[in-house]
């Protein structure tokens, strides 16, 4: 095996190693698309002197695709991060999802949430924003990105992330954040959530919550929904009614077809009304 072909497969297992112990039971339900067309794999983004291992895929011709960065749950980029950005090159995007939490340790390798859940909180949003700034500069400037059309969508974790970005980044045409925490304590690396920064939120977001979402109270939805009204940013936020938390993830016994089909074909639609 070459050092470039070791490297590539060692970077796809470590991406990849997570989804076993997100998934228990797998569920049948499970989506596998197909990176046929695509232009499909693990890639290393440059920040600053280092860099963090991504999966990229894109339409396998062409160039100046649309980007859309695609934020992880707190189980990393395993199998199904990587299906939902194989689904949105096949609609033509150049999707990309960075490892964000790979400074503070290696989720992939972790057998339990109560370990995840320590590595996760030390993860400072500061940095989330510089990894995912490097992240769009590198797809521009090395995998054929418009600069001119960046989208995001998140997922749980991500979620909270998918709001916060789109405040960092005025440069995002629009964001569709998956129940995401709308509403939580301030810490040193968690100084503002999305509550915060809606007032003044510009991007167009659009929130997929759940009604029977045990750890985001519709109460929070509400809250959100107060906030954004007091700015100028054409966001908004669904509830899916009797839907339980990550009703998308198909490979978890939360997945909820109707809702999740709805939801994806409401992200096509949101991303193509502001121009992503």
């Amino acid at each position: 095996m070459s050092e470039m072909t070791r490297r590539q497969f060692v970077t796809t297992a470590t991406l990849a190693a997570g989804f076993a112990i997100a998934v228990r039971p797998v569920s049948a339900s499970v989506i596998r698309t197909s990176a046929e067309g695509l232009l499909a794999g693990p890639v290393k983004i440059p920040v600053g002197s280092t860099e963090i291992p991504a999966y990229r895929a894109q339409p396998a011709t062409g160039s100046n695709f649309p980007i859309i960065l695609v934020i992880q749950e707190i189980f990393g980029v395993h199998e199904h991060i990587q299906d939902v950005a194989r689904r949105l090159a096949k609609l033509g995007y150049l999707a990309i999802a960075p490892e964000l939490f790979v400074r503070q340790g290696d989720v992939s390798k972790l057998t339990s949430i109560r370990k995840i859940r320590p590595i996760v909180a030390k993860v400072p949003d500061s940095q989330v924003f510089a990894d995912l700034d490097a992240t769009i500069a590198w797809a521009v400037k090395s995998s054929g990105g418009n600069p001119d059309r960046i989208g995001i969508t998140g997922f749980c974790w991500g979620g909270r992330i998918t709001w916060l970005y789109a405040a960092h980044n005025p440069k995002v045409k629009a964001g569709v954040a998956w129940y995401g925490r709308l509403v939580d304590k301030v810490t040193a690396t968690t100084p503002k959530h999305p509550v915060d920064i809606a007032p003044t939120l510009k991007v167009p977001v659009l929130g997929l919550y759940a009604s029977e979402d045990s750890g985001i109270p519709v109460s929070t939805v509400e809250i959100m929904r107060d906030r954004l009204k007091q700015g100028s940013s054409p966001s908004k936020i669904l509830v899916y009614s009797g839907m339980p938390h990550a009703f998308f993830a198909d490979y978890r016994s939360t997945y909820r077809e109707a809702a999740a089909k709805d939801g994806w074909k409401q992200l096509q639609a949101w991303f193509k009304t502001y121009g992503v």
